[in-house]
């Protein structure tokens, strides 16, 4: 291995130290612990260095929505893949956004600004523009199999995320009074609802 090459693999570790840390620490304390310097003494680094790899806090918080969105997209992407009938698919694709929210909570509150402040920039709304990419399709052909023809796919969409987002956001801040069981069930209601009303 050259010098060059080893030099690049020792910045790409020493970036990956950084996100890991990062991650640590935001999973022990929440988005609003994370700090540049922290993040350096965690790594045992001085602070220059994380700057040699992120310009700011924002660029980090840009990373983590780019993980965020990309896990989220692949969960997307292979629930969709699961079925051809489009009724099934957007089914399979709303409890793929939930079991992404509960299981990258962190993560979720990032993309979606929930409690915290939402990761901006055009990366993060052309990883959204993915995620309507992935979800309008189907959406589309159910609308186009039951004849409804007088609304936007468009609307459709942004009623489901809407919804969707909603839901997860109240259980996610604690405002939700009743327990995960009913939770679910009210989930699976809105979608049953939501698919009904598409024809």
């Amino acid at each position: 291995m050259g010098i060059v090459e080893r030099r690049q693999r020792q910045k790409e570790e020493v970036r990956n130290e950084i996100i890991k840390a990062a991650w640590e620490m935001v999973k022990k304390d929440g988005w609003q612990s994370l700090s540049i310097r922290k993040i350096a003494d965690a790594i045992e680094y001085s602070v220059p260095v994380i700057y040699d790899h992120f310009e700011n806090k924002e660029a980090i918080l840009l990373e983590f929505g780019r993980i965020g969105f990309n896990k989220l997209n692949t969960r997307l992407e292979t629930a969709k893949a699961e079925h051809t009938d489009p009724a099934a698919q957007i089914r399979a694709m709303a409890n793929a956004y939930w079991d992404f929210a509960s299981a990258y909570t962190e993560l979720y509150q990032l993309i979606f600004g929930t409690g915290v402040a939402r990761c901006e920039g055009e990366e993060c709304s052309a990883e959204f523009s993915r995620v309507y990419d992935i979800m309008i399709e189907p959406i589309e052909t159910l609308m186009q199999q039951n004849g409804l023809t007088d609304v936007q796919p468009c609307l459709k969409f942004h009623t489901l995320w809407s919804f969707m987002h909603g839901l997860i956001s109240i259980k996610l801040n604690g405002n939700s009074p009743v327990d995960p069981e009913l939770d679910k069930l009210v989930w699976e209601d809105a979608i049953t609802g939501y698919i009904r009303n598409l024809g």
